[in-house]
């Protein structure tokens, strides 16, 4: 089991990064939000989940230990494997999953590709007692800080510098991005971050 990795981030993608540990570079998958957090050519310490199949070895990395706990629980209920996980994790923040199923919140679960209404309502029936309440104590009006209406501008943003762009180019992307998808579901990070790419590319 490997708990957590410390080294230079070599590397950042949409979808992981690359994190140069001993001379060896290992690919950690990632969520957005954990993306954002970190920055090419600097020393990062993410916390990590080895998920082991027949036929690989997949790292994922997490902002902080309480992600990587709500990844590991997400897990245990029926149908939901790594990619899924993951994904609930770039929609919902733990604490808003926490929230989502402590209050049968079946609108916010289905928000997360791949989450019909009967698996989120399965999920809500295995995971209730082993996610338990927020950790914040929050009584579920307030939204996760960061899905906030502009706290995706930031992610993007920091997501574009970490792979080279200057921040003036990111700037523009993201209004370029803003324009675009006024008005419209913005939780979904990495395909925020993918748009912007498009738009610098041109």
């Amino acid at each position: 089991m490997i708990a957590f990795v410390n080294g230079r981030v070599a590397a950042a993608g949409p979808d992981g990064a690359v994190v140069e540990v001993g001379g060896v570079g290992l690919a950690v998958q990632c969520t957005p939000a954990t993306l954002a957090g970190l920055r090419v050519g600097e020393r990062a310490h993410v916390p990590t989940s080895l998920v082991v199949r027949e036929d690989s070895l997949t790292l994922y990395g997490f902002a902080d230990d309480d992600e990587k706990t709500v990844f590991e629980l997400l897990q245990t209920a029926s149908g939901v494997g790594p990619r899924l996980a993951l994904a609930m994790l770039a929609v919902h923040d733990p604490n808003a999953l926490r929230r989502a199923v402590a209050t049968e919140d079946l609108n916010a679960l289905t928000k997360v590709p791949g989450i019909g209404r009967k698996g989120a309502q399965r999920i809500v029936l295995e995971l209730k007692d082993r996610l338990g309440m927020p950790l914040d104590g929050a009584d579920g009006d307030t939204p996760a800080p960061s899905f906030a209406a502009a706290a995706w501008r930031a992610q993007v943003h920091a997501g574009l510098t970490n792979l080279g762009w200057t921040a003036r180019d990111a700037e523009a992307a993201v209004d370029a991005v803003a324009a675009e998808v006024d008005g419209q579901d913005t939780s979904d990070i990495a395909a925020l971050l993918k748009l912007a790419m498009r738009k610098l590319s041109r």
